[in-house]
């Protein structure tokens, strides 16, 4: 059974997600983490909790996502994962930084890249993986068929949809991996987003104004 911890980070306020089962196996997903106190909030839980940390996986690779990747990697000793079209933004980083007038950290390049249809495994449990581009190149969507959720980056929000301004964002792109392939996945499964509150597929499909 896949227990979900969520941590709000950063000037984004971004959902970083660690995922672990009854085997303390863990998945951190999206570190957003960006000062000493919220490094310490990431690695306390992990600590107190007893996890082992197996991957480090990205639904995305835009600044808000990837600011704990370095601390990550440092601490625990992995590289981030992600699809391949969202290098661009990794190795972008500390420019986006100092475009926010942030201070980063580079993040490390990536170890492995994510395709659709690939399987992430720890402890007993499995993620499933989807290509959803749109808000970005490579957005990836990870789910669970049998605990019914996902967590869908800034794919999907409650009411909302991922903005498409930014670099390589692509609005058709986003709408058709939305209604094609996560509408796909049931009306009953829960949507972990990248900002704010968690949602649904069934809630969306008949409230979100941007998709009815």
């Amino acid at each position: 059974m896949i227990t979900i911890h969520d941590f709000v980070f950063g000037p984004f306020q971004e959902n970083t997600y660690v995922l672990y089962d009854e085997t303390k196996e863990c998945v951190i997903i999206d570190p957003g983490n960006n000062t000493a106190s919220e490094d310490k909030k990431l690695s306390d839980f992990i600590s107190d909790n007893q996890l082992i940390v197996k991957r480090l996986i990205l639904t995305h690779g835009h600044i808000d996502h990837i600011n704990g990747n370095k601390y990550v990697h440092d601490t625990y000793g992995f590289l981030p994962e992600v699809h391949k079209s969202d290098l661009y933004f990794i190795e972008k980083h500390l420019a986006s930084a100092t475009m926010y007038g942030l201070n980063a950290q580079q993040s490390p390049m990536p170890a492995n890249y994510i395709t659709e249809g690939d399987v992430i495994e720890f402890g007993n449990s499995k993620l499933q993986t989807i290509h959803t581009p749109g808000h970005s190149p490579g957005s990836i969507t990870f789910y669970n068929k049998e605990q019914k959720f996902m967590i869908a980056g800034d794919v999907l929000f409650y009411g909302s949809i991922g903005r498409t301004d930014l670099p390589m964002g692509n609005m058709d792109d986003l709408i058709s991996a939305i209604k094609n392939k996560l509408f796909a996945l049931g009306d009953d499964m829960k949507v972990y987003n990248g900002h704010g509150s968690p949602t649904s597929i069934g809630f969306e499909r008949l409230n979100n104004p941007f998709l009815v």
